[in-house]
Order: C-alpha cells, then sequence, then structure tokens
C-alpha cells in the first residue's frame, strides 16, 4: 500500500492541479490551502465549505501530519513549555517566554541535535531529523493560541532557539518562516523573528545571499579560540576567523546587525582575558550581546559565574560602546529555559 502523502508538502499551485485533475475546479485549491495554514485545519473534516465527497477524496489521497501538544506544563513565573508530538511519535519542545508587553515562541528545528555543546542538556540528545516546514509552523500556531488564551494577545516575536541547529535544517527553516510571515499563514513581520545559530559559516553567507529580512543571533560564548573549541567542540571545523568573516559577510549584504548570545561560566570564559576578546571580536561589525544568565544541567563543570564577573562584562562592553542586554531566565522550574530543553518526563 503506497502511503498517503501529507498535503502540507503540496504548494498551493499543486493542490489547485489535483483538484484540475480530478475534473473540480481550480479554486478548490485555494480553499484546501486557506485550512491547511490560516486557519490551521487538523483534519479534513475542520474544512466546513467544501463539501462532504470532496473531503472524501482528500481524505483517499492524503494526510495532514498535524502536531499535537502532547503535555503542557507552566511555571510560576509564567513561562509555557510543551512536549509536542510528532506524526511519528517523536517528541520536540516548544516554549512561550511572556513578558509585560510581548510574548516570545522559542521554537524547535530538529528532534534532538547534531551539535555536541558540552553545556546544553539537548546537545546530549542523539540527532534523529530534521522537522518539516509544517511541524515548525504548527509550534508557532499553537504557542499563538496559547499567547491569545493565556495573555489576551497574540504571539508578538518568534525565535528559533529551541532544540536543534537550524543552519543544519536550511531549507525547512526557510520554508517554514515563509509560510509564517505570509499573509496567507500568520502573517507575522520578519523583523519579529530571529533565527539563533551555534555558527556554521558557510549558511551565515547563504542566509546573506537569499536576502533574508528576519534577525540572526550567534551563540558566541567565548571569543577565544581555545575556550569555545573545549566547550563547542563542533567548533574546531569552523574557526572564529571563519566565523568573524561570514558574519561581515551577512552586515555588508543585509545591513542588520548581529545578535551575540553569550553564557559567562565560573572559571570558563569569566576573567578579564575573556572579556576583551568578546570586546575585540565585536568590533568587527556592528552588533549587541545578549548575556544569558546560566541554567545548570548537571553539577559538572558549568557553573553560573559569579555576579562580580557580570558585573565585570557590563562595565567593559559599556566602556566600549557595545550595546548590551542581560537576559534572565524564564521557566527554569519546568526545565523550560535556554540550554534545558531535553524532553524531561513532567
Amino acid at each position: 500500500m503506497i502511503p498517503k502523502k501529507d498535503i502540507r508538502a503540496l504548494t498551493k499551485d499543486e493542490i489547485r492541479e489535483f483538484f484540475v485533475e480530478n475534473g473540480d475546479k481550480a479554486f478548490r485549491g485555494n480553499q484546501v490551502y486557506e485550512w491547511l495554514w490560516s486557519k490551521n485545519a487538523h483534519s479534513f473534516d475542520d474544512m466546513t465549505n467544501i463539501s462532504k465527497e470532496t473531503r472524501k477524496i482528500l481524505q483517499t489521497n492524503f494526510v495532514i501530519n498535524h502536531i499535537k501538544v502532547d503535555n503542557i506544563q507552566r511555571s510560576s513565573d509564567g513561562t509555557v513549555k510543551n512536549a509536542v508530538k510528532l506524526h511519528d511519535g517523536l517528541i520536540v519542545e516548544s516554549v512561550l517566554i511572556p513578558t509585560e508587553s510581548r510574548t516570545t515562541a522559542c521554537v524547535s528545528s530538529q528532534v534532538g541535535c547534531s551539535l555536541d555543546c558540552l553545556f546544553c542538556a539537548t546537545a546530549r540528545l542523539k540527532k534523529m531529523r530534521n522537522l518539516n516546514p509544517d511541524e515548525i509552523y504548527d509550534q508557532v500556531a499553537a504557542i499563538n493560541q496559547e499567547s491569545l488564551l493565556y495573555f489576551n494577545h497574540k504571539l508578538s516575536n518568534i525565535v528559533f532557539m529551541g532544540m536543534g541547529e537550524p543552519l543544519m535544517n536550511y531549507k525547512n527553516v526557510l520554508l517554514s518562516i515563509e509560510k509564517i510571515t505570509s499573509p496567507e499563514g500568520l502573517g507575522m513581520s520578519p523583523k519579529r523573528i530571529t533565527v539563533s545559530t551555534s555558527g556554521v559559516p558557510k549558511m551565515i553567507k547563504k542566509l546573506a545571499d537569499d536576502g533574508v529580512k528576519f534577525n540572526l543571533a550567534v551563540s558566541l560564548h567565548s571569543a577565544i579560540e581555545e575556550v569555545r573549541n573545549r566547550i563547542m567542540p563542533f567548533s574546531k571545523a569552523f574557526p572564529l576567523e571563519d566565523l568573524r568573516e561570514a558574519i561581515k559577510y551577512w552586515y555588508d549584504k543585509t545591513g542588520s546587525r548581529v545578535t551575540y548570545e553569550y553564557v559567562v561560566w565560573d572559571g570558563i570564559n569569566d576573567d578579564r582575558e575573556a572579556i576583551n576578546a568578546l570586546v575585540k571580536f565585536c568590533k568587527y561589525v556592528p552588533c549587541k550581546v545578549n548575556l544569558i544568565e546560566y541554567n545548570p544541567i548537571d553539577d559538572g563543570e558549568f557553573q553560573q559565574a559569579k555576579s562580580q564577573a557580570i558585573e565585570d562584562y557590563i562595565s567593559i562592553l559599556e566602556m566600549n560602546d557595545i550595546v548590551i542586554n542581560v537576559r534572565r531566565s524564564r521557566g527554569k522550574d519546568i526545565d523550560a529555559a535556554c540550554g534545558q530543553l531535553a524532553n524531561k518526563k513532567s
């Protein structure tokens, strides 16, 4: 038996063509496409303005591999974590992060992760597969519904900072963003979307060449080669010089400044040498730095830096006219904070 095709893998034109080939009008494809994306239909039975006979034809030929939010946890600070079950039974996690003025969706792009950052719980999971564009889109649509339900307003921002390395799933991530920003999808502005990468120079250049309109964040964590290679072993294949060159290429092409995500750990990158190296790295292109509070995943070598080290980073970066934000972690009590997503059972 030939497996049915996921209808959301088809373009609008392909769906229109399907109806013409089956003796129907092309506009029927427009109706179905609207149900699939802007109305986020979970089944063909939801498509109430389409005849039962037509729905039966769709059910005979296609499936909608919609995600299922398998478990929802709510933090004491309002953060919501979704355990998202995919059509093949695999699980990823996504997070809704509320503040007074906005709600942000943190979404996953892979099941597990193909990289090996020692400080990240997700990196301890084997990479199972890339997420499809519709699976990424569904995470955002589900969080948008939760934002409306819990906070009475639409989702305002999206960050690709969940499970996986987005640039290792380049095509599907860009297709998902295309759907998210389309008026026929969720209609969100690309300027409200940030894709965060651990730093793959070739793919950062490709982003620039492809003229993307969303924001770029790079998980830097050290501007000293030996230190970065030790805590992020995969980076041995991507030297800082190559990364710096790719980021300059990005800025020259897009005019958009990059954000460096940076965690400070006790005894690892909390000294003056580490700060000076970061300042030097930041001078190459206009940028801003997000200093992120660390969320320990065990009692190992990675422990949060002392407050004095954070103060030193802030004062020296500011002295050098580098924009800096300190990000306090949200959702720590439900393992929803940065680096903690690892499919733990509630």
